[in-house]
């Protein structure tokens, strides 16, 4: 039995994510994600795909960039 590190939850089915050489127990993609995604610099969203990375900053999409001051930020289009 593996104990989440984000709820507390006791699951016989944890796993375990080493992300710059730290491991860390979750329950759920969803406690992972709440844990270790980026968050968005404008809107603070957890960024779940590839976002839109600036200088030191990474937004959840342009429209955010753009409102952050990113010249030129837009989402890639077919």
């Amino acid at each position: 039995m593996g104990t989440c590190a984000v709820c507390g939850n006791s699951y016989d089915k944890t796993f375990v994510i080493r992300m710059a050489g730290i491991e860390t127990e979750f329950d759920s993609f969803e406690c992972a994600i709440h844990k270790l995604a980026p968050r968005c610099g404008h809107c603070a969203c957890a960024i779940v795909g590839h976002g839109i990375g600036s200088d030191e900053k990474v937004y959840c999409c342009a429209s955010c960039a753009r409102m952050s001051g990113v010249n030129g930020a837009k989402d890639r289009l077919p």
